[in-house]
């Protein structure tokens, strides 16, 4: 192995140990304890799925007005890294500080939870734009998904550990210290890329009276004037905008829907997420390897068809054990769309701007995704308040709301998918590279 690919491979887990610590977060506060926390103990009943539904659609529009001015500036600066180091503070500190939200704390909860999604979901931006510094387009398929797959690994080790001190102590403090471990966890997996990562990208020189903010928004409108050569990305950027709805709110309401649906406790919604993250790094690990293989758009297609599978089965499961089952299913299928999501974004994104296409690509994802979790959130609420006026108990209503409402997240998903069909990948790569381009009207 020569020194330079060493140094490559040195970069590459530095990057993935990121994720290791990344998906920490995501697995505890979105998918495992804090969500179920805040809907059943902090607020209660429908009401929480509302508020909760809010507070990520709040997270989400910030990050969509911030991301792409961000990108624009770590492109100039050369500082994808720092921009990178200075949102996962704000992630970390948020994270840790959600262990003062106790049962009534509603303010400080929605304050909290909003803070540390911001810093998290904004960091992914320019995690993901290094995505092309330390991987050529021929492996930049298998570097995706074995992030995916590392992260994977450190959600699983986090909710393994926040688990045992469940059982072994149990009460609400222990499901409150969870959150301080999670953001310590959090730290530790960042210090690898902060001391073995280099960035690629050399800072240009700012123009006498120009500041960052001035070149952020000059970038920005030259990448909207000059977009219709880039068609294949925006295209798929319609159909991430829509389908990626549907992830984000199967993913923010998975344990909200095990507590209701099947009254599955903290201890079972961790297990079940332990279970969730395994198969995620097949599916991460698998789709990255097959992507390269038989095209990005035909594996993110498989994936796309397998998350609708799962979230339609919902509807009709009545058992803990089979909601095991799917969850597991949508694990596996929940990777591979988000892995080669990012994978496309990467290949379709030309060299030298590649924050700028992730800050877009951020900017889009979140402007969209408050939706999905805002229409799941009312919906649900919604429904058992129609329920609940028709004679139904409480208990059965917000049941069938909850049950009813999955549809919302199915039709997301099922439009995204006809829209992605409608991408043609090849053409995009080639734009990309500058071996073909698009005039207008071509």
């Amino acid at each position: 192995m020569t020194e330079m690919t060493a140094i490559k491979k040195k970069e590459q887990w530095a990057w993935y140990l990121y994720d290791f610590g990344n998906s920490a977060y995501a697995a505890v506060v979105l998918l495992a304890v804090y969500s179920a926390y805040f809907q059943g103990t902090v607020v209660g009943g429908s009401e929480g799925t509302r508020l909760w539904g809010i507070a990520t659609g709040i997270a989400m529009l910030v990050v969509a007005f911030i991301a792409p001015v961000l990108g624009a500036i770590a492109d100039h600066s050369g500082k994808k890294k720092t921009v990178l180091f200075f949102m996962t503070t704000i992630s970390i500190i948020f994270t840790a500080l959600l262990f003062t939200v106790r049962a009534g704390s509603v303010f400080t909860g929605m304050l909290f939870f909003i803070l540390a999604e911001i810093g998290y979901r904004g960091g992914q931006v320019f995690y993901n734009a290094l995505l092309p510094e330390i991987a050529d387009q021929d492996e930049i398929g298998r570097v995706s998904g074995m992030g995916w797959a590392v992260g994977s690994f450190g959600g699983i080790i986090c909710l393994a550990i926040v688990l045992a001190l469940i059982m072994i102590v149990g009460g609400e403090f222990v499901v409150r210290i969870s959150f301080i471990i999670t953001a310590v966890f959090f730290a530790l997996s960042t210090v690898p890329m902060w001391f073995w990562l280099k960035e690629k990208t050399e800072p240009k020189p700012l123009k006498e009276g120009d500041n960052y903010i001035k070149v952020a928004f000059r970038r920005l409108r030259t990448t909207f004037r000059s977009i219709h050569q880039y068609r294949e990305f925006i295209k798929f950027m319609i159909a991430f905008l829509i389908y990626n709805d549907g992830i984000i709110a199967a993913l923010d309401f998975a344990a909200i829907i095990g507590a209701v649906l099947y009254g599955m406790e903290q201890q079972q919604l961790i297990i079940m997420m332990i279970l969730v993250q395994v198969t995620s790094v097949a599916g991460a690990y698998l789709y990255g390897i097959l992507g390269e293989k038989m095209g990005f758009k035909r594996g993110l297609v498989q994936s796309l068809i397998l998350m609708i599978l799962a979230v339609v089965l919902i509807f009709f499961n009545n058992s803990i054990g089979g909601f095991f089952a799917i969850t597991s299913l949508a694990g596996f299928a929940l990777t591979g769309v988000q892995s080669l999501s990012r994978t496309m974004i990467g290949a379709f994104a030309p060299p030298g701007r590649s924050a700028e296409f992730f800050g877009f690509f951020g900017m889009v994802g979140r402007t969209s995704s408050f939706i999905g979790p805002f229409l799941f959130g009312i919906i649900a609420h919604r429904l058992t308040e129609l329920h609940e006026a028709a004679g139904m108990t409480p208990e059965a209503a917000i049941q069938l709301g909850h049950r009813q409402a999955v549809f919302a997240i199915a039709a997301f998903l099922a439009v995204g998918l006809g829209l992605l069909v409608l991408v043609n990948e090849k053409e995009g790569r080639k734009v990309a590279l500058g071996q073909v381009v698009l005039e207008p009207g071509d």
